[in-house]
């Protein structure tokens, strides 16, 4: 096999394996070597530590004789539920989502600007009050809700539906409620 240095396009030619890594200093058996396609793979020891896999999953040994994958949170956002703008809500501040369309009262979906690989995502939704819409509770400034994902439809690989709605103990009797933060983070 020909090894190729360009001091343009850097190494090429060689992958590597975890006892001898084609990236390697000193430590000939620490280093990064390439084990499959659009894959890179880092090793300590000779022993390979953590791979990059071609779908962007980060996968690491666990320390327990196994390999864990990292999963971390693919989007989030924190809009203000109250403000509606041409049918979307004001963004606050926002990693990968594009827009927050507003549905109707408590009814809202947030869209990805990158996809997400399936829809097998754990969104999470919560939020805070800064107005009297009618949701009272006896805790300053928080409010009790129940966030909700509208249906096994309102989850899909470009957007996520997601509902407020106040508890059934509050004002509002558990109907759904606009409240002027709602925070959604999705992890896969």
């Amino acid at each position: 096999m020909t090894v190729t240095i360009n001091g343009t396009t850097g190494i090429a030619g060689v992958d590597g394996s975890a006892a001898t890594p084609a990236v390697q200093g000193a430590d000939t058996n620490t280093g990064i070597f390439f084990p499959a396609a659009d894959t890179i793979a880092f090793t300590e020891g000779g022993t390979e530590v953590m791979r990059l896999d071609s779908s962007g999953n980060l996968q690491f040994n666990s320390g327990y004789g196994s390999v864990a994958t990292a999963y971390g949170c693919r989007a989030w956002v924190n809009f203000d539920g109250t403000t509606n703008v041409g049918g979307f809500c004001t963004i606050r501040g926002s990693g990968n989502v594009t827009s927050v369309a507003d549905n109707g009262t408590g009814d809202y979906t947030v869209n990805f600007t990158t996809a997400m690989p399936d829809a097998n995502y754990c969104p999470n939704v919560s939020v805070w009050n800064t107005t009297d819409n009618g949701v009272s509770d006896q805790y300053a400034g928080v409010r009790v809700v129940v966030g909700q994902i509208k249906g096994a439809s309102g989850i899909s690989t470009s957007a996520v539906k997601v509902q407020t709605t106040a508890s059934s103990t509050d004002t509002s009797g558990g109907a759904r409620v606009d409240f002027s933060g709602v925070f959604v983070s999705v992890f896969r």
